[in-house]
């Protein structure tokens, strides 16, 4: 059995859950990159690929993650390449896709789901569409990630594995294939598996909500906006989306535009805002 999840912070509460249950023992495996955001245009060949690395190195520059993309550390090609070997050499090799309600791993599903048609029947989903769990206090939540479920409670989880279907696997891919057409560069779960599609701006408003007239780190901003806001994205795609505000000219800035806490924002003065509505 081969365990495939797509948070980091998965893979250490799902071992747990094995720990707990030897029926689920397998190795679990990490689809890393985030296509909830960036070009998925061609996708699965060489343009679309080197589209989506010089998007996640512009997003990346000046951070202390600058590099990764060309080192080796992120490679979810060669991971699928790996599980379809490892399916094809195992004829009773089965596949677990674990996904949670939330933007990030339902795209990363549909992406994955191009490589596991011809192993229709041996690729089971545990789709955790607004399910109820029982938290550490012993309180129902709903959860929208993996790893914030108990290890025990993924036992329980564990029963609404099924085969993904063969008309899933016709239907799945074509609405993903309309998504890849339209290449935008934001996806947002409306529910289901259901993603609309949004311009790279999207957050943009939402986070210009915590730019205030009073000098503040990257880093704060945020983490406001992180905590506090509905729809939400990674950190580091935030980080991007700021510094090109800041670029733009639309907010005063002091420090270099690099990392969460190289430079600090504020809202424009009444005096300089109103010297530039002039111009």
């Amino acid at each position: 059995m081969i365990h495939i999840v797509f948070n980091e912070p998965d893979i250490s509460v799902l071992q747990k859950a094995i720990e707990l249950d030897e029926s689920l023992q397998g190795d679990v495996v990490l689809i890393r990159d985030d296509y909830a955001v960036g070009p998925i245009a061609n996708v699965y060949t060489g343009e679309g690929i080197e589209a989506r690395k010089q998007f996640w190195r512009d997003v990346l520059a000046g951070t202390d993650a600058e590099g990764t993309v060309d080192n080796g550390e992120v490679d979810d090609y060669k991971t699928v390449a790996e599980l379809v070997g490892s399916m094809r050499r195992n004829p009773d090799e089965i596949i677990w896709i674990w996904a949670a309600q939330n933007k990030h791993d339902v795209s990363g599903y549909y992406w994955l789901l191009n490589y596991m048609a011809e192993f229709q029947g041996r690729v089971f989903i545990l789709y955790l569409n607004n399910l109820p769990f029982i938290n550490e206090k012993g309180l129902i939540f709903y959860p929208e990630w993996l790893s914030v479920i108990p290890p025990k409670e993924f036992l329980k989880a564990r029963k609404l594995a099924r085969p993904i279907t063969l008309s899933e696997f016709e239907v799945d891919p074509d609405e993903w294939k309309k998504l890849m057409q339209e290449n935008k560069g934001v996806r947002i779960l409306e529910g289901g598996k259901k993603l609309g599609h949004h311009d790279y701006d999207y957050y943009d408003a939402d986070l210009k909500k915590f730019i205030t007239n009073d000098w503040q780190k990257a880093s704060k901003i945020i983490h406001q906006f992180l905590s506090k806001n509905k729809q939400t994205t990674g950190d580091m795609y935030m980080l991007w989306r700021l510094k090109q505000l800041a670029a733009a000219g639309e907010y005063d800035v002091q420090g270099e535009l690099k990392g969460f806490k190289d430079f600090e924002v504020k809202a424009k003065s009444a005096v300089q805002a109103s010297a530039a509505e002039q111009e």
